[in-house]
């Protein structure tokens, strides 16, 4: 929940939302939340497909042009296996974000939740300072975890490319 609150704010800062469109969001994933406590419930993905007031070209734009991150599409990627069969599934899912490399002490992370300085703060707690960000969206995020974990969950190893 801090992930959303600090994005949520980010969003509005970057001009990118309004704040009203923020306090509806931050309602309707409170009741998503109640709904479905265990389901990955995120404030972009109600301001951007429920609510429609957030274009994710736009937010990626905004990363690019404004903050100098870079974009990655994992389905393009081969992650090596120690990633994929090293993968913390919650942290991942609760921050929208997934470690997908490491070359020297550099550690290559994609997420959809850059704008959150909490998500930013812990995985650096998590792999130390190093790290060079790449913006993707919440779909693949979403799709590279749920086809990893289902890799995972079928016993045959993590998949060739998730």
């Amino acid at each position: 929940m801090r992930a959303n609150r600090v994005l949520g704010g980010a969003l509005v800062d970057a001009n990118l939302i309004k704040v009203a469109d923020l306090e509806a969001a931050n309602e309707r994933l409170l009741e998503l939340v109640r709904e479905k406590p265990d389901g990955q419930v995120t404030l972009l993905g109600v301001l951007m497909y429920e609510m429609k007031v957030l274009n994710e070209d736009d937010l990626l734009h905004h990363l690019v042009d404004a903050e100098g991150v870079g974009l990655i599409d994992l389905r393009t990627y081969d992650v090596p296996e120690e990633f994929r069969k090293n993968i913390d599934f919650g942290a991942c899912w609760a921050t929208w974000t997934v470690p997908f490399d490491k070359e020297e002490d550099f550690h290559f992370v994609a997420t959809a939740y850059y704008l959150s300085a909490a998500v930013r703060a812990y995985w650096e707690k998590q792999l130390g300072p190093n790290i060079l960000w790449y913006a993707t969206t919440l779909e693949v995020i979403s799709e590279y975890l749920e086809k990893t974990e289902a890799a995972l969950n079928r016993g045959g190893g993590p998949a060739a490319t998730a």
